[in-house]
């Protein structure tokens, strides 16, 4: 589970930037490094597998989110967040729904959450490679499930995911 924050200054406009479910990986890799240079502050973190299971993946989101927080400086007092769940974050928060589509810094923070964790599964994938994390992501895949029934889990699958299979 990765999470990021972004502070953008006021007025950037980023063309091109959009909830990152919407773009192009191509095109997703180009923004990170604009949002980057561009941005006031940001923050990108992780939540582990064991945190996953023992938070659940929305309790885990939050303290990713929490940690991604915490890493800007300057500090924020108020977040912008996709959705409309009850606030768990360690600061003030405004919910706006669809805000990865209408909002430009929560635009910005789930394009370097979807990049970072496309790029950790680069990473886990030449340390996996029988599993094909670099073609899959690891999304429920066909050829995804077709590779746990083959060799069974790494040590980064979830055993919550894993009864999925079942």
């Amino acid at each position: 589970m990765c999470a990021a924050a972004v502070l953008l200054p006021e007025g950037l406009v980023i063309p091109g930037l959009n909830d990152s479910k919407k773009l192009t990986a191509k095109k997703r890799d180009a923004l990170y490094d604009i949002i980057c240079e561009s941005a006031v502050a940001f923050g990108i973190a992780f939540a582990t597998v064991e945190e996953i299971e023992a938070l659940n993946i929305k309790g885990a989101t939050y303290l990713a989110m929490n940690r991604a927080i915490a890493d800007m400086e300057p500090a924020p007092v108020l977040a912008l967040v996709d959705g409309n769940d009850k606030n768990e974050l360690d600061i003030p928060a405004i919910k706006v729904v669809k805000g990865d589509s209408l909002c430009a810094s929560i635009a910005a923070a789930s394009v370097l959450a979807k990049v970072t964790r496309d790029r950790y599964m680069d990473d886990m994938d030449a340390l996996y490679p029988q599993y094909g994390f670099a073609k899959h992501k690891g999304y429920g895949t066909a050829a995804h499930y077709a590779a746990l029934r083959e060799y069974g889990p790494s040590p980064i699958h979830r055993p919550t995911y894993l009864r999925k299979m079942h």
